[in-house]
């Protein structure tokens, strides 16, 4: 089991990373509404978006780790 600590931690870092994703998912639509746009840049960012929605996933399993497993 995690301290307390630690579990304010991650869910701060949690916090962060959806802002981020979130962040990036309204810039993403901005670009997509505004042409002609850089393909380059909207798969990185995509890519960057991707990478995020992973890390949060991890961190929720950390806070909250599945009771069955």
């Amino acid at each position: 089991m995690q301290e307390p600590e630690d579990i304010a931690a991650l869910r701060l870092k949690l916090h962060e990373i959806q802002v981020e994703h979130r962040d990036l998912d309204e810039i993403i639509e901005r670009l997509l509404q505004s042409p002609p746009h850089d393909d380059l840049m909207l798969r990185r960012l995509k890519k960057r978006k991707l990478l995020l929605k992973d890390r949060i996933a991890l961190l929720e399993r950390m806070i909250e780790p599945d009771e069955s497993a």
